[in-house]
């Protein structure tokens, strides 16, 4: 199931063309490119069931011939697994019979055919010892879990395997779990705790099976931007060695990170707009498009605005490098929305910040959560009494 150090998983690059099939955004060109790249895949492992579910939904046209040979080559490969199953359970001992069952488990996967990868896996599960070789199925269950996005099963495969490090574990495994669950945090527009997660993955990437190095600091930055304060953006994006060796390969990224901190704005909003191609395209970011891009412009608004106690709309339009009307219909979208705390006076044509009070929100929360109490008391006092 696993790729080989340095590369992707390729059924995970195969759910990347079956997704961007669906987008209207991929030219029909490309479309039909990637069509003969996921038949030419489908074919040459065999995925019967998945090759079926395609044929269904009108993705491939059906071939008589190749589902009557896809037919036969699986029948006769499962006709050996079992035959070699059954003589190590006659003959051999546990670890051969460990074996052949995961080599069956492992067949299930290949063709795509995850029910019963699911329950060979369990099966194999229930012949293993050792707490490392547990932790390797709970990797084959995720990866199969991230292919078709099965959140559900993704997040018991992540607690299962946090409770198997409870009884031991290396250090290899962890780390890779860690990039596995920032995946799942960041698909499920978790952000914060993706990038964290992320950030504290940097120095010890080995989970090539789920994307390239170049991938996974593309995913660190746009994670890191929107969750992490300036300070901490500086000391653990802007300023690490291995973002900084790899950042240049990834397009309009290093402007993106660079221009936001030197707040060059309008050099920002020029490498935003390369962006956001690739972030539509990304199977993983795509649902969140929306959300992410309001959430990076909050960034930078916020970030501008916080060094004046007023501006005018014309000096913060020239700084974007937009006109004034768009910065005056975006704002107001964010204010309305209690993102940014200012407030817009059309006379004059001048934003004045109105930052709130720290100790005064405290001070507000308190008395809130006083009052909350005290109504909880009464009504406790009232039972007590009857």
């Amino acid at each position: 199931m696993e790729g080989e150090e340095g590369s992707q998983q390729p059924h995970l690059v195969l759910a990347s063309k079956l997704f961007l099939l669906t987008l209207n955004d991929v030219p029909d060109i490309e479309k039909l490119r990637f069509k003969d790249e996921v038949f030419t895949f489908v074919k040459q492992d065999d995925m019967l069931p998945l090759y079926q579910t395609l044929i269904a939904s009108s993705v491939l046209d059906a071939d008589p011939a190749l589902l009557e040979s896809m037919r036969a080559k699986l029948d006769d490969g499962l006709k050996k697994l079992d035959e070699k199953i059954a003589d190590a359970e006659e003959n051999l001992g546990e670890s051969e019979v460990r074996e052949a069952h995961l080599a069956k488990s492992l067949f299930f996967i290949r063709i795509g055919d995850k029910e019963k990868a699911l329950e060979h896996l369990k099966v194999t599960e229930s012949r293993t010892v050792a707490v490392g070789q547990k932790m390797d199925l709970v990797f084959y269950t995720l990866l199969l879990s991230f292919f078709d996005m099965d959140f559900d099963l993704i997040a018991k495969s992540i607690e299962k395997a946090k409770s198997l490090f409870e009884q031991g574990g290396d250090w290899e495994r962890k780390n890779r779990l860690k990039v596995y669950e920032g995946l799942y945090c960041m698909s499920t527009r978790n952000f914060k705790k993706a990038a964290d997660l992320f950030l504290d993955s940097i120095s010890t990437f080995t989970t090539y099976e789920l994307f390239p190095y170049d991938t996974f600091i593309f995913y660190t930055v746009l994670t890191s931007i929107i969750s992490l304060d300036r300070v901490s953006l500086k000391q653990k994006v802007v300023d690490a060695p291995e973002i900084l060796t790899v950042i240049g390969k990834i397009p309009y990224l290093s402007e993106f990170l660079n221009s936001l901190y030197d707040c060059q704005y309008k050099s920002f909003f020029t490498a935003f707009a390369g962006l956001t191609e690739q972030i539509k395209l990304d199977r993983y970011l795509h649902p969140h498009f929306r959300y992410y891009m309001r959430e990076i412009r909050t960034v930078v608004y916020s970030q501008f605005l916080e060094s004046y106690k007023s501006v005018t709309i014309e000096a913060m339009a020239k700084a974007f490098g937009v006109t004034v009307d768009f910065i005056d219909v975006e704002l107001s979208r964010f204010i309305a929305a209690g993102k940014l705390h200012c407030k817009i006076d059309k006379v004059s044509g001048v934003l004045e910040t109105n930052r709130p009070d720290a100790k005064n929100a405290l001070y507000q929360a308190t008395i809130k959560q006083g009052d909350f109490l005290l109504n909880r008391i009464q009504k406790l006092s009232r039972v007590i009494d009857l």
